[in-house]
């Protein structure tokens, strides 16, 4: 057999295997929903091997400047990282800006896939109480967001009904966006959430370190000093924040790391075992076995 077609038939069998690892089941956000008509809004859902389940689920929101979304590096593979720890992981893809949609779109698909995975926590196999949120860049601030303002149902507001908290059990920015404020703002990320006529009340109203709420489910956060993308000062001010409302926090600012690493691609020693401190900081507050 030629070279040329046994390389092809190698690549074949580990493209195929590659996808086979990273099967998930699909759930439509909003379908048959009367208020909504997209229908890209969607849940990814990775299941964990039987043996090493343990019953915790965690939302993530890859980062992508409220523009697009990071559905690889910050998503699949991030699913990936958290199934072989026995946790069920479930990749959101929120509607943004490049399909015309602003605030309050990716609350509401936030708050949608909490109430869908709490109230089919039985089919999913996971407990109600252990569902909390990991997000990268714009999507560390909509999980930010996620634990402040679930007092208020956005669902209510567009006649969806539920009697299930929308309030995640942990939050995890990881080189996160913010503040809205001019000083230290993604600005890319502040007009595709607020649109381009945001207004100064605005910018306060959605700058995350101004509303952090007494009631902040605990937070692990982190950044690089030497992210290019979004000012580490962001997450400076949200960590002085959570320590002003003894919101249980780990914070870890490193020198060396960048932006958009996800859970793999890390490129500094620093950041490397990342994701190790993250597991280790869940079983610290009760998530699963240290």
């Amino acid at each position: 057999m030629p070279m040329k077609r046994i390389a092809y038939l190698l690549w074949l069998l580990s493209f195929s295997f590659c996808v086979q690892a990273a099967q998930y089941e699909v759930v439509k956000l909003w379908d048959n929903h009367p208020t909504h008509k997209e229908k890209r809004p969607e849940l990814r859902i990775f299941q964990p091997a039987d043996s090493l389940r343990n019953g915790t689920c965690i939302l993530i929101c890859p980062g992508g400047s409220y523009h697009h979304l990071g559905l690889t590096n910050e998503g699949s593979e991030v699913a990936e990282t958290f199934t072989k720890w026995g946790v069920t992981a479930v990749v959101l893809r929120y509607r943004v800006a490049m399909r015309g949609n602003h605030h309050p779109a990716m609350i509401e698909d936030f708050q949608r896939a909490m109430q869908l995975l709490r109230e089919n926590a039985d089919k999913y196999k996971i407990d109600p109480d252990k569902i909390g949120c990991i997000g990268f860049s714009a999507g560390g601030h909509l999980v930010t967001m996620g634990g402040a303002f679930s007092a208020h149902n956005y669902l209510a507001d567009r006649g969806v009904k539920t009697s299930v908290s929308l309030k995640p059990t942990f939050v995890a920015p990881i080189y996160p966006v913010v503040s809205m404020q001019d000083s230290i703002a993604h600005l890319k990320s502040r007009d595709n959430l607020l649109g381009k006529n945001w207004t100064r009340k605005m910018a306060d109203a959605f700058s995350m370190e101004k509303v952090i709420p007494n009631d902040m489910p605990p937070v692990f956060l982190l950044a690089c000093k030497d992210d290019d993308v979004v000012d580490y000062r962001n997450s400076v001010v949200l960590s002085e924040a959570l320590i002003m409302k003894g919101v249980p926090t780990r914070y870890l600012l490193f020198e060396k790391g960048g932006h958009g690493f996800g859970a793999i691609r890390t490129r500094s020693e620093e950041t490397h075992n990342w994701c190790a401190m993250l597991r280790e900081w869940l079983g610290e507050i009760g998530f699963f076995k240290k």
